[in-house]
């Protein structure tokens, strides 16, 4: 008469012991427990197919309860009632998940951005990758290419949108038609649906804007105290208050490296990716103060101001901009480039700072008398007294003092 084994009970599981060999608690309808003298517990399915034994591993306990490990062996079983291999079809849905894996709109963005990196300047990689990161990848990254449709596209496109930077929606969009266009090259889509989204957003009307800032010290002064007070990340709100005291490049702040700055002198030396030049920022009491605070946090890292997904990585392009809208500082208001047109102005027009020691400090070029560029050291004692006195009278504008507006002689 053949052995009736009697169902396994969770408490028996539970309690199986380790012993000097693996031994087996059987379930019934092929589905065991294999525990082994190192004390782990795995179910396994043995089963015939084709008159050839083969045996199948379910998972292992605790991860795999029993109740789990019976619903498996019985949707197996019923593979095998249909004449499929439950080890063939495993390995074909795993196949089927590594395929779509590589074949998501992330893998395939990823791969053409990597084809291109070395024929575009850094610049331009760490732009599109950023804008893809930031913007596409959380809504699409996980879909397969080949599925995605013009509407769910233009519902990310529309996201971007919203929060009022239409050329960055439309140069998103744009980038997203170029990887549908390499699927479609590589085989991994049948078209682009990019084409059908043409006139869905509406036109940027002019390339050339003027960058909005404030620089009436009354209103710079509200706008200080609302960057001082932004509740947000500790980078972010460093980036934020560091900003208007050095006035460089957006892309230059936010690309800061530990490297490049020494705060026992008191100085920010990098090369200006816009000229390519070698220039210096001067750091107040206030920047250096600011930039220690922050180090312990991202001091071990190559990135002043990292991304919150990799330190790696520099943050992205709107960081400061999407703290600013959700400080409701409008882009008519302040925008990355305005800390600049903003120190050009006051430190002329209000604090009476020569022209040419202004220019120096924007990283603008400023040729001597005889036509000669002057040198990144040029003038550099003077600088430094100006960006500190620009501190100052900032953090009184700040504090809400009243500043007598003298011109130097």
């Amino acid at each position: 008469m053949p052995k009736i084994t009697e169902p396994l009970k969770d408490l028996q599981v539970r309690n199986a012991k380790p012993r000097e060999k693996p031994y087996k608690l059987a379930d019934g309808g092929g589905l065991y427990l294999l525990i082994t003298p190192a004390g782990s517990k795995g179910w396994r399915l043995k089963y015939r197919f084709q008159g050839v034994e083969k045996l199948l591993s379910l998972g292992t306990y605790p991860e795999v309860g029993l109740q789990d490990a019976r619903k498996k062996r019985d949707a197996y079983k019923e593979l095998l009632s249909n004449g499929i291999d439950p080890s063939d079809n495993r390995k074909a849905q795993k196949l089927a998940g590594v395929e779509q894996a590589i074949n998501n709109f992330e893998a395939v963005a990823r791969e053409w951005l990597l084809k291109n990196k070395d024929s575009w300047a850094a610049s331009h990689y760490e732009k599109i990758l950023g804008r893809l990161q930031n913007d596409v990848f959380p809504y699409l990254g996980k879909k397969p290419i080949s599925v995605i449709t013009a509407p769910e596209l233009l519902g990310v496109i529309r996201k971007i949108e919203e929060r009022g930077v239409l050329e960055t929606a439309h140069r998103a969009l744009a980038n997203c038609g170029q990887v549908f266009r390499y699927a479609v090259a590589t085989g991994r889509a049948d078209r682009d649906p990019t084409g059908d989204l043409r006139g869905a957003l509406p036109s940027v009307k002019s390339k050339r804007v003027h960058f909005a800032a404030v620089t009436e010290p009354k209103e710079v002064g509200k706008l200080l105290r609302a960057l001082s007070d932004y509740d947000g990340s500790p980078t972010v709100c460093a980036a934020l208050r560091l900003a208007p005291l050095v006035f460089v490049r957006p892309g230059e702040l936010r690309a800061a490296e530990w490297a490049h700055i020494d705060l026992d002198a008191a100085e920010w030396r990098y090369t200006v990716t816009k000229t390519n030049t070698a220039h210096i920022v001067p750091l107040s009491r206030q920047a250096v103060e600011i930039l220690k605070e922050i180090q312990p946090l991202t001091g071990n890292g190559r990135y002043v101001f990292p991304s919150p997904r990799s330190k790696s990585r520099p943050m992205s392009d709107n960081a400061i901009l999407s703290a600013m809208r959700r400080m409701d500082i409008g882009k008519d208001v302040m925008s990355g480039h305005g800390f600049r047109a903003m120190a050009r102005t006051i430190l002329d027009e209000v604090l009476g700072e020569r022209v040419d020691l202004i220019e120096h400090q924007l990283a603008h070029a400023v040729r001597d008398p005889n036509g000669r560029a002057y040198n990144r050291t040029s003038h550099l004692p003077e600088r430094k007294r100006m960006m500190q006195r620009w501190a100052d009278y900032l953090d009184a504008l700040r504090k809400g003092a009243e500043v007598i507006q003298l011109r130097e002689a």
